[in-house]
Order: C-alpha cells, then sequence, then structure tokens
C-alpha cells in the first residue's frame, strides 16, 4: 500500500477512535442505485455524525440524520472502514464490507422486476437507510451519461478558492445551473421510459447529498450519481479523475451491451477526449455527444478549450456543439436524436 495510504489510515483510525468516544453515531448515507433483472449496483457512505442537541435548529429541521449531513460538515463527518454492513433487498439481505473511505459500491445478484425498487441499508445499529434503484429492462435501448461540474452547474472548478467555497460552504440554493441544460436532460431521459440516467462526475462522495438537492431543486431527471473518493489510493499519491470516469464508462458498456448511451459534457476539462476515446473503444455503444462550450472567461479558469474537430470524426456518432442546452437540443432534434 502507498505510504500516503497507510498515513491516511492511520488519521482515519485516530479520527475514528475520538468520534466514538465522543458519542457519534454511525450514520448510512444512502445513494440512488441501479441495475438490471438480475443484478442490482447498491451505493451508499458509512459515517460517524454528532448528535443534534435537542430543541436545537438541526434537531427541529431533521428528518433522517443522511439528509443532515450537508457542506462542510459532510467533510468533516468521520468516515468508518471496514465495517459491516446489512443490504436488505425484497427481503433478502446481503452483508458486505464498506471500503477504506466508508463507501459501498458492490453489486449483489438477485432477480428483479423492471422499475423502482425500495433497498435497506443498516451498518453497526444505525438508524435503516432507504435508497431507490432502478431496475433497467432489457428491452431499454438508450441511456444517458452526464458530466456536473460546468455542465448542468457552472462551477468554474479549477479555480482553487471558488471549488472550494462550493464544496465547503456554499448553499445549493445559490448554486448556478447551467441555462437550458435541464431541459435537455428531461427531454433526454422521455426518450424512454425506464432509462438509465447517470451522472458522471470527478466530486468526491461528501458532496452528493447537496448534489442531489440541487439536481432536485433545479428539475433535472432524477438519476445515478457515480462520484469518487478524495485521497490516496493504494498504489498513488492522488486520484485520477480521468480514470474514474474511464472505468465507469467501461462498466456501463459492459453491464449494457444492448444500450446506446447519450454523452453529455463540456470542452473544458477532458470529456471530449475521454468520450472520444470510449466512442472507438465500444462505437456500437453511444448514440451522440453532446459538448457544452464554456464561455471564455470560464475557458480560460479550466485552461483553455479543445477545438471541436480534433474529435468529431472518433466514430459514427453525431457531436454537437453549443454554450447552452436549448442549442445543444436544437442541434440533437436536427439529428432526430430528440
Amino acid at each position: 500500500m502507498h505510504r500516503a495510504a497507510r498515513i491516511e489510515d492511520r488519521f482515519h483510525a485516530w479520527r475514528e477512535k475520538r468520534a466514538r468516544k465522543r458519542g457519534y453515531a454511525v450514520t448510512v448515507v444512502p445513494y440512488p442505485g441501479y441495475g438490471s433483472t438480475e443484478w442490482v449496483r447498491v451505493l451508499s457512505r458509512v459515517l460517524l455524525t454528532r448528535n443534534p442537541r435537542p430543541g436545537s435548529r438541526a434537531a427541529r429541521k431533521i428528518q433522517k440524520r443522511s439528509e443532515s449531513v450537508r457542506g462542510w460538515r459532510s467533510f468533516t463527518a468521520v468516515p468508518v472502514n471496514d465495517v459491516t454492513v446489512t443490504i436488505t433487498i425484497e427481503g433478502i439481505t446481503t452483508v458486505v464490507k464498506a471500503d477504506r473511505g466508508g463507501v459501498v459500491d458492490v453489486q449483489i445478484p438477485i432477480a428483479l422486476t423492471p422499475g423502482k425498487h425500495t433497498v435497506h441499508i443498516q451498518a453497526e445499529g444505525s438508524e435503516m437507510a432507504e435508497s431507490a434503484i432502478q431496475v433497467i429492462s432489457p428491452d431499454v435501448h438508450v441511456g444517458l451519461v452526464s458530466d456536473v461540474d460546468d455542465t448542468v452547474m457552472v462551477t468554474a472548478l479549477p479555480r482553487p478558492f471558488l471549488a472550494a467555497w462550493n464544496s465547503f460552504v456554499l448553499d445549493e440554493h445559490a448554486r448556478v445551473p447551467t441555462p437550458g441544460m435541464a431541459v435537455l436532460l428531461s427531454r433526454i431521459a422521455a426518450i424512454h421510459h425506464g432509462m438509465p440516467v447517470i451522472y458522471l462526475s470527478t466530486g468526491a462522495w461528501n458532496v452528493a447529498p447537496t448534489l442531489r438537492r440541487f439536481l432536485g431543486r433545479n428539475l433535472y431527471p432524477k438519476g445515478t450519481l457515480l462520484l469518487t473518493d478524495w485521497g490516496p489510493t493504494h498504489d498513488r499519491m492522488f486520484r485520477s479523475g480521468r480514470a474514474h470516469k474511464e472505468t465507469q464508462l467501461r462498466r456501463l458498456a459492459k453491464e449494457f451491451p444492448q444500450i446506446k448511451w447519450i454523452l453529455v459534457g463540456d470542452d473544458g476539462q477532458h470529456d471530449e477526449s475521454i468520450y472520444a476515446e470510449f466512442e472507438k473503444e465500444h462505437p456500437h455503444n453511444v448514440k451522440a455527444v453532446a459538448i457544452r462550450q464554456l464561455s471564455n472567461g470560464e475557458a480560460v479558469l479550466a485552461g483553455g478549450r479543445k477545438k471541436a474537430e480534433e474529435h468529431t470524426q472518433a466514430g459514427d456518432a453525431p457531436w454537437v456543439y453549443a454554450p447552452d442546452g436549448a442549442g445543444l437540443a436544437a442541434q440533437l432534434s436536427d439529428y432526430k436524436i430528440l
């Protein structure tokens, strides 16, 4: 294991021991998952969080403990490593282990009918958490994968101070949705009832509750978040956001070989090259690529932009470019995608 990972493990062990002595409670933060009629992918995170003081504002507002983990508190909450987690779906129970960061990402073989199903998750006597699983019908042949930062919300992520402000402080009410993108993604999601909707981001799992509220408040279609975890891995100092996206796209192609994906991103980071490489590897799994063009100011902050013609010949799927969702929707309509 990388030295940085060993140091991180010791630090988390110290924090966990200290938090348990102070009476912090084990909390399961559930995330929406997806699956086929033969298996499901269950996602959640196990944390130690402080109980709100009786009569406090937090205690009055709280409905579920997991919903209270927001903003900077989601980064100060202590992950519980290697904890035993019990997952129950339609009366069938499976016991798994959370990973080093308290994240549960497990594929469970189970026969289910297409549609929504409820998953119950519990760890070490925590309150029972509920999560939704979207089981995709084998008759569905179109899916949606969308980037988040600078695609569905305007973040100017490369600016360190603004990125920290967005992640640790800023409430989801103050985040700015990208014009027209909610309508675009909703129109794509309406192509086929029950199609998979995936939000693929290099953001940390810590921001998942806030991101879910932002997407819901701004009328984006419901879907599964595929985020990552900050910090070192077993073999490297820093995690690779690009590798995370590439791995998840390949996994989706393997899990749903019959689905053609509409890939949505922006031209400020690596979405174009990632999508182009995925199309070369899996030409029969890409229906279209829609790239939001950043403004000149956003592009400077993001380190420049790629030229559209560099990626239009990656395969047979159409590539469209526009600065907002309305422009992308118009071009996708021209290709009879919408």
